[in-house]
C-alpha cells in the first residue's frame, strides 16, 4: 500500500537538508547510561560507577541481562532518601564506595564517575569529587562525565565519556611525526581490520580513542589527525580540535561506499599515492560489494521510515539507499550534527525528508500514513508497530553490532533483510505477521 504522506505542521521544505523539520515534543529513547554497556567492554581495565537512583540500577541490570553470569565492570552507587534529604554527606559515602570498588577490583586502572538525572538534579559536583579521588588513589585515573538522559540521545553518553578522556590525554611532543587517531568505540575485530588497511596504505602510527586499555590512550596535539568512526561524537570532535588536532571531514565507514570514502580521507591527509591506496582497499571493497549485492535484491525498492534514536540514522539511510536501492520516506535523527554530517547529507538521494528531534505522536501518524515496508526505531516503538502490521528493525542493534568497515558491510545489509524474510516465512505458513 502506498499511502500519501500527511501534511507536516510548519515543516517548510524539510526535504532540503539545510532546512529539516525540527520537532520538539515527547520523544522515545534510552538515556546515556546505556552507552556504558559497550564502553566497559571496549576499555578492558576501566570501571564505570554510576551515581544515581535505583531506577538507574534497574535500567542497567535490565539492559545488561545477557551478561548476568559475568562480573561486569560497572555498578550503581545508589542515592538513598537520606542522601537526597541532606542527612548524609554524599561525598564521604562516595569516597567509601570508590575505595571498596578499587579494593575489590585491583585490576582497574581507569574509573569513571558517571552522573545521572538524580545526581545532576541535586547538583552533586562529581567533577570535584573525581579530582579529589584522582589525587587520593595512586595508579588509577579517575574521571567523570554525565550519562543523564535529560534531553539527550543514549549514544551521547559515549560522546561525553570521550570528551572526559580527551581532556586527560597526554600532549603530543612538538616534534612528533604526524599520527592518526580513530575516535569512537569499535569492536576489537573492526579495529584490527582497520589497522591492517591503514598499514597497507603506509599509515603506521594509528591510535584508537578509546583504546583497549587505559595505558594505551593516545597523545594528542597539533600533529594529530583524527577520523571519527561514530556519527555521535560532536563534542569529542570539538575537544580534539581544542587540543590542536585536525578532524577530517568524511562519511562514516558503513557499507562499501562509506568505508572507501572514510579511508580516502585519511589517504588524502597523509599523501598516500593513489596506486597504494587502491591496492590497500581493493580486496576489502570487492568483498563488501559482493556481500551487499547478495542482499540487494531483497531490499531494492523497499520503503524505509526511520525514527530518531541513536544518531546513526542518516549514515545508515545513505547506505540503504545508495547501495541497496531502498526508498527513504522519512529519516529522523535526535540531533542533526551538521558539521559531522555534511558528507552524509550530500550523499542522500535528492528530496530525502530529514526530521531533527521528535514529536512521537506526530511522527507515528506520518509513519502509519506512509505504510513503509520497514521501520527503523527504538525498542519502545518496535512491538507496538509490529502489532499494527509494520516490520521493524531495532536501531540499537546498529550500535551493539560490529557494522563498520568492508568486512561487515554484508552483515549490515543482512540486519535489514531479516525482518522482511521473517515476515515472508510467516506469510508462507499462513500466519499474518
Amino acid at each position: 500500500m502506498n499511502a500519501p504522506m500527511i501534511p507536516i505542521r510548519d515543516a517548510g521544505d524539510c526535504r532540503d537538508p539545510d532546512r529539516p523539520l525540527r520537532e520538539r515534543g515527547q520523544h522515545e529513547m534510552f538515556c546515556g547510561l546505556t552507552s556504558i554497556l559497550w564502553l566497559h567492554r571496549r576499555i578492558q581495565d576501566a570501571f564505570f560507577l554510576i551515581v544515581g537512583s535505583r531506577t538507574c540500577a534497574h535500567l542497567m541490570q535490565s539492559a545488561a541481562g545477557v551478561m548476568i553470569f559475568a562480573e561486569p565492570r560497572f555498578a550503581t552507587a545508589i542515592l538513598e532518601e537520606r542522601d537526597l534529604a541532606g542527612m548524609a554527606d554524599m561525598h564521604d559515602e562516595l569516597d567509601a564506595t570508590v575505595a571498596r570498588v578499587l579494593a575489590r577490583r585491583p585490576d582497574i586502572r581507569l574509573l569513571f564517575l558517571v552522573g545521572s538525572c538524580p545526581s545532576e538534579v541535586i547538583k552533586l559536583d562529581l567533577g570535584r569529587a573525581a579530582e579529589r579521588l584522582d589525587a587520593t588513589h595512586d595508579g588509577v585515573r579517575i574521571l567523570n562525565y554525565s550519562g543523564s538522559g535529560i534531553e539527550t540521545a543514549f549514544t551521547q553518553g559515549e560522546d561525553a565519556c570521550l570528551v572526559s578522556l580527551v581532556g586527560s590525554l597526554p600532549a603530543e611532543p612538538a616534534a612528533a611525526p604526524r599520527s592518526l587517531i580513530v575516535a569512537g568505540a569499535l569492536a576489537d575485530v573492526v579495529e584490527d581490520q582497520f589497522t591492517r588497511v591503514f598499514a597497507a596504505m603506509g599509515i603506521e602510527d594509528v591510535r584508537y580513542l578509546p583504546a583497549r586499555r587505559a595505558a594505551q590512550m593516545p597523545a594528542v596535539g597539533p600533529g594529530t589527525v583524527c577520523l571519527l568512526a561514530q556519527p555521535w561524537l560532536n563534542d569529542t570532535a570539538r575537544a580534539l580540535r581544542d587540543r590542536g588536532a585536525t578532524v577530517l571531514a568524511a562519511p562514516y565507514p558503513l557499507g562499501a561506499d562509506g568505508t572507501r570514502a572514510w579511508f580516502a580521507a585519511a589517504a588524502d591527509a597523509f599523501d598516500v599515492p593513489a596506486e597504494r591506496f587502491e591496492a590497500a582497499v581493493a580486496p576489502g571493497e570487492r568483498r563488501a560489494r559482493e556481500a551487499v549485492a547478495a542482499v540487494a535484491g531483497e531490499l531494492a525498492g523497499k520503503r524505509l521510515f526511520a525514527f530518531p534514536d541513536s544518531q546513526i540514522e542518516i549514515p545508515v539511510a545513505r547506505f540503504l539507499a545508495g547501495e541497496l536501492g531502498m526508498t527513504l520516506t522519512e529519516i529522523g535523527t535526535p540531533y542533526l550534527m551538521r558539521e559531522q554530517m555534511q558528507a552524509e547529507l550530500a550523499a542522500l538521494p535528492a528530496g530525502t525528508r530529514i526530521v531533527e528531534g521528535q514529536d512521537v505522536d506526530e511522527q507515528l501518524a506520518r509513519c502509519r500514513a506512509a505504510a513503509p515496508d520497514l521501520v527503523l526505531c527504538g525498542l519502545g516503538l518496535a512491538n507496538p508497530l509490529e502489532a499494527e502490521g509494520l516490520r521493524t528493525k531495532w536501531s540499537i542493534e546498529l550500535v551493539f553490532s560490529p557494522v563498520q568497515g568492508f568486512e561487515q558491510a554484508g552483515d549490515l545489509a543482512e540486519l535489514f533483510a531479516r525482518p522482511l524474510r521473517r515476515a515472508a516465512r510467516l506469510r508462507a505458513t499462513g500466519v499474518t505477521p
